[in-house]
């Protein structure tokens, strides 16, 4: 990926008006395992591919709570999510104290943003290979953003990150007209049916993925094991069945919404 001497600092700016490294550290996010978001009026639901790179060793945490209405699922380097996962802990805290009131997920979100904006500006930092899908609910309703390397950072109703996540954001494009008025339950079906498309067939498991809510009337927590199990067993998530499953929430396309994800598998790193 060496793109001679333009790429070798990140600030300094190629012929075509390019910066080479916040461009790899975008494309560290791609190779990162796969998030998704998606938000209703009233929840959100975050939910992460958490797969062990060995048999005899646990996995990497992908989703952070950041205080009891913020939570943040990363794909990219686990080490920078963890970092800015603390950062974002700390501000919620400085916030509560001062003004003994919750931070609004926009003012968190900006702040993280310019964090990541100055990484880009400064000869003796690299950018943070890690993308953020912040997910909150504040006095103006539920929020779902994604923070990119780059400083840049946008609102969704849903998104997708990591590998293999293009597979997911063509089931949600599908789906996201309907996601506004979701039930806390849709959303979390929508999220493990959109989660199962990036796994390329394999078998949807709860020892394998992680699913977290918040919503009204209920802080950001993550779904033990058991639970998730249980919401896979009872939407009945697996590779061949699907379209069936389909059928109670969108008779006019089940057969379409399940088989086309499948088939646009082979490039997974389009994001």
């Amino acid at each position: 990926m060496f793109r001679n001497q333009y790429d070798t600092d990140v600030t300094t700016w190629s012929p075509q008006g390019r910066l080479f490294q916040v461009e790899y550290a975008m494309e560290a996010v791609k190779q990162g395992s796969a998030a998704i978001g998606l938000r209703s009026k009233t929840h959100v639901v975050l939910a992460s591919v958490n797969k062990a790179q060995s048999e005899l060793s646990s996995h990497q945490k992908k989703i952070f709570k950041a205080d009891e209405h913020i939570g943040v699922a990363i794909a990219g380097l686990t080490a920078d999510g963890r970092v800015l996962s603390r950062y974002m802990r700390s501000e919620c805290i400085n916030y509560s104290y001062t003004y003994e009131s919750p931070l609004p997920v926009g003012r968190l979100v900006v702040q993280l943003a310019d964090k990541a904006q100055v990484c880009t500006q400064r000869s003796w930092k690299r950018p943070y290979g890690v993308g953020l899908l912040v997910a909150g609910l504040d006095e103006s309703g539920a929020h779902l953003y994604y923070n990119c390397p780059s400083g840049n950072y946008f609102e969704y109703q849903a998104f997708a990150i990591g590998s293999r996540s293009q597979a997911a954001k063509t089931y949600l494009e599908r789906r996201f007209e309907s996601f506004i008025s979701s039930s806390r339950e849709d959303l979390l079906r929508d999220a493990l049916f959109a989660l199962r498309e990036t796994l390329q067939g394999e078998k949807l498991k709860s020892s394998i993925c992680t699913v977290a809510v918040v919503g009204a009337g209920e802080a950001f927590h993550i779904l033990d094991n058991e639970t998730v199990q249980g919401l896979i067993d009872a939407f009945e998530i697996v590779g061949e069945e699907v379209p069936a499953t389909e059928e109670g929430g969108a008779a006019d396309e089940p057969a379409a919404d399940q088989s086309a994800p499948a088939e646009e598998v082979p490039a997974p790193m389009d994001i």
